[in-house]
């Protein structure tokens, strides 16, 4: 029991860092970033190819599966979401082209998933980087370092948007774009710069995942309600919102199943996807702006 609740925590934290990626995207750019599944898979497969090929732990190499997918966050603003902002693109229109985008990173990740199994033989197809795990007193090394990474995540956060001049042009970017452009804010600064920390987290929480889950190429796809469940739980506008709504969608959805599992059998499994689901469903119908506004309307 204490394993599931050690993995529970690692899941919960990681969703959270991957919710938050999605919340600090659509809050700056107005864009739901579908490419964010495909962000997340290549922070598997990156630590998982530098894994094979090293032979070293895969923490080490955490920070270069984020420096990736950062690199692709930025290349889908600067390629895609860019113009279309110029131009005054609609939501629906900014986000059927992130679903272009997830494609062509989703084709890419299967081109270099054959290129592993084919010519290095890695297993690339479906992995398991669990095995390489580190155990500390019998317990998960990725139980201690999931939740130190999404408290990193809120602090660093915290000083930037709260503590730089950067951060309030960001905030005034969010607030009223116009406003800030007059105020001397360059919002394609801010913009890229979401996108860069967007596909950091993404690529974090893809990475520290593949610690607890297993590795396949549509696994951003798998994973991609839940990421979208913390967010909009914990407040589409709300980044800190978003970190607490993913760490609760995460432990509600790997625990219940768990749990449910030992209780009435391992069917269950195969429902474990309309967790998420149904937490997006009661949030817009009873709190659509997610648990941010509640926290918000408590404090005052």
């Amino acid at each position: 029991m204490l394993d599931i609740v050690v993995k529970a925590a690692a899941y919960a934290s990681c969703i959270g860092l991957g919710a938050a990626s999605i919340t600090l995207i659509y809050s700056s750019t107005r864009t739901f970033n579908f490419a964010h599944a495909s962000m997340v898979a290549w922070g598997f497969y990156v630590t998982f190819a530098l894994t094979y090929a090293t032979g070293l732990s895969p923490y080490l190499f955490v920070p270069i599966a984020a420096l990736f997918s950062a690199l692709l966050g930025l290349i889908t603003y600067y390629s895609v979401n860019r113009r279309l902002l110029r131009v005054g693109a609609s939501e629906l229109t900014l986000m059927m082209s992130t679903l272009g985008v997830d494609l062509v990173l989703f084709g890419a990740l299967n081109i270099f998933a054959d290129y592993l199994l084919k010519v290095h033989k890695y297993p690339a197809k479906y992995f398991l980087l669990e095995t390489r795990e580190i155990y500390i007193a019998g317990l998960r090394l990725v139980g201690v370092v999931a939740p130190a990474v999404l408290a990193l995540a809120v602090i660093l956060l915290g000083v930037l948007l709260y503590r730089t001049k950067l951060g309030i042009a960001f905030r005034a970017t969010i607030e009223n774009q116009a406003l800030a452009q007059l105020c001397g804010v360059n919002p394609n600064k801010i913009y890229s710069l979401a996108w860069l920390i967007g596909g950091a987290l993404a690529g974090l929480a893809g990475s520290l995942l593949s610690l607890v889950v297993s590795g396949y190429t549509a696994v951003g796809m798998t994973l991609i309600v839940t990421f979208f469940a913390g967010s909009i739980v914990g407040g589409l506008y709300s980044v800190y919102g978003s970190l607490l709504g993913g760490l609760l969608v995460g432990l509600g959805e790997y625990l219940g199943v768990a749990l449910l599992g030992q209780a009435i059998g391992g069917w269950i499994y195969a429902y474990r996807p309309a967790i998420p689901l149904a937490l997006i469903a009661a949030t817009l119908l009873l709190q659509p702006s997610g648990l941010a506004a509640l926290m918000h309307r408590t404090s005052r």
